[in-house]
């Protein structure tokens, strides 16, 4: 059963930056595709970054040159640097290992984490 525990969010002014953290447990981690996804109230979850296993990286076109992906595979945890936030960045923040199916990034597992909260204020 692999777990995902996020980590690091809090309320900040914007302009804020942020470093959001992920563990994954099991001996999955280091082989595997991950992502951050972000979910705001009344919105569907959305993949806003992703980092390959050769620390290829993908962002959603909101978060391009604010946000960067990074992996430590020697401590399985994925890491969201999140500068120069902005109030529409307020979400819950969460993470999971990565599927391709067709072209598409998903979520590999059903059961996510608990999430971590950001909340930027004006």
């Amino acid at each position: 059963q692999v777990q995902l525990v996020e980590s690091g969010g809090g309320l900040v002014q914007a302009g804020g930056s942020l470093r959001l953290s992920c563990v994954v447990s099991g001996s999955i981690f280091s082989a595997n595709t991950m992502g951050w996804y972000r979910q705001a109230p009344g919105k569907q979850r959305e993949l806003v970054a992703s980092i390959t296993s050769d620390s290829s990286t993908k962002y959603v076109d909101s978060v391009k040159g604010r946000f960067t992906i990074s992996r430590d595979n020697a401590k399985n945890t994925v890491y969201l640097q999140m500068n120069s936030l902005k109030p529409e960045d307020t979400s819950v923040y969460y993470c999971n290992v990565l599927s391709q199916t067709m072209g598409v990034l998903i979520p590999r597992f059903a059961s996510w984490g608990q999430g971590t909260q950001v909340t930027v204020s004006t």
